[in-house]
């Protein structure tokens, strides 16, 4: 390379930081907005600040932390240009994996990866991210926009994030207590969270992600037409972008109202069969009943353009449970009418049995 060619400059390697400085300009309204009362500082110090001064009204704090990413369902909103919902998918990812133990979320952190920053689409990533946040009441006190010319396309992003909760060791559900007998239920998905987007991308390629997604259901001839016409059915793209449900306020409040639930468990990638299974204790098998709810209509249509069995369904996505709850039967009718005074959908999908650690269907 001759000297005239050997770039003098940050900006002429591509890294533009005055780029990167607007887009921090950009998302600090919305880094904001999440902050708890044990926020110290603001956006733009070297480290996140946050008082633990709650902690001292616990006997026994334990911390849990948690680290997620939403995968390649980020190459679908760049193909729909709709940037400002995976970032729930982040959060939503990291802070329903520690509620499991009954903590809660404290306070995030989010790294974007970037071939080139552009700020727009910065403040439209991070302003998922803080509604995440506010969804689940926690704080958004750090991050990090890099910029990878050379190593990433223009175009390429990835996203990652790190939450931290807390809850006291006497309140830690950690399943150790779950017995045959207990009852299983489901919370609803919103669709299918961030997992399986390798394969759906895959089986949707070549579809009009535009067009209304009923339109394409295996429905008849009436309900369609009444679809075409509604312009509240969802497109495609739209029932697939569908962000992550966050859990945390719904139970919470549960445990706070005195629910005794003895076990949680996120249903993410490896669907039912492969996170029920990981609260289970030795010697017991969680049994399903696959009638007692049904899966969602979006699901059904990837399914059956990927002709995936029931079998391998069941490990691939959530099949429209997103969180399941284990509590003894003489509580259950206690978690019943809770569920509903929230106004909370549920399932009764099932029941611990005597086994070997895995998931079984009816």
């Amino acid at each position: 390379m001759s000297k005239a060619n050997i770039p003098t400059t940050y900006a002429e390697a591509g890294v533009d930081t005055a780029e990167g400085a607007r887009a921090v300009d950009a998302i600090r309204a919305s880094v904001q907005s999440t902050y708890r009362p044990e926020v110290i500082g603001d956006i733009g110090g070297f480290g996140g600040l946050f008082s633990a001064a709650a902690l001292k009204d616990m006997d026994d704090p334990i911390l849990v932390s948690g680290t997620d990413g939403v995968g390649t369902k980020i190459e679908l909103a760049k193909q729909l240009d709709i940037y400002n919902t995976v970032g729930i998918d982040l959060v939503a990812m990291c802070v329903n994996d520690v509620l499991v133990t009954g903590a809660e979320p404290l306070y995030f952190l989010d790294y974007i990866a970037a071939g080139k920053i552009e700020s727009d689409r910065m403040a439209q990533l991070v302003e998922g991210v803080a509604e995440g946040c506010r969804q689940a009441s926690c704080s958004l006190i750090g991050g990090e926009m890099a910029e990878h010319p050379g190593v990433m396309a223009d175009d390429a992003l990835d996203m990652s994030g790190f939450c931290t909760a807390v809850v006291d060791r006497a309140k830690l559900i950690d399943g150790s207590d779950i017995a045959p007998g207990d009852l299983i239920f489901g919370l609803p998905s919103s669709g299918f969270h961030s997992n399986g987007f390798s394969l759906i991308r895959r089986v949707i390629e070549g579809q009009d992600l535009n067009a209304r997604f009923l339109d394409q259901a295996h429905l008849n001839q009436g309900e369609l037409d009444t679809a075409s016409e509604d312009s509240t059915c969802p497109t495609l793209g739209k029932a697939l972008l569908e962000p992550t449900r966050i859990y945390v306020k719904t139970i919470l409040d549960l445990l706070n109202k005195g629910v005794s639930l003895k076990g949680m468990a996120h249903i993410t990638g490896g669907g039912i069969t492969e996170n029920l299974d990981r609260v289970l204790p030795e010697g017991t098998d969680a049994q399903i009943d696959l009638n007692s709810w049904s899966m969602p209509p979006v699901m059904k249509y990837v399914c059956d353009l990927a002709q995936l069995g029931q079998v391998e369904a069941l490990k691939t996505f959530n099949c429209g449970i997103g969180f399941a709850l284990i509590i003894a039967p003489e509580n259950a009718e206690v978690l019943r009418r809770a569920l509903v005074t929230a106004g909370e959908d549920y399932f009764e999908i099932g029941i611990i049995t005597e086994g070997s650690g895995n998931v079984q269907y009816l």
